[in-house]
């Protein structure tokens, strides 16, 4: 196990850098432990499209797909679509 009282976040290889000056060497130490050697891919979308789905028929008030569009990051027809798909 790395000690790393005395490591420094610019000591870091690539993203642990990163890492650890943005969420502290705790942190980047637990992400390298678990991680390690590992090819990660981090979605553009936070939140499941399954979620949003659920969420889009219940926030929908006959009048607001371009705000669900635009608060959710997916095209109108995509929330129309998935309006639809909930009604079914």
């Amino acid at each position: 196990m790395i000690e790393i009282e005395n490591i420094k976040p610019e000591y870091l290889n690539g993203i642990y850098k990163d890492i650890a000056h943005e969420l502290g060497m705790d942190i980047a130490l637990m992400i390298f432990n678990h991680y390690k050697g590992l090819q990660i891919t981090f979605p553009t979308r936070f939140l499941s499209s399954e979620y949003v789905k659920w969420q889009v028929c219940h926030e929908y008030d006959g009048n607001n797909i371009k705000n669900l569009a635009i608060k959710y990051d997916y095209s109108e027809r995509w929330i129309r679509n998935m309006i639809v798909q909930g009604r079914e």
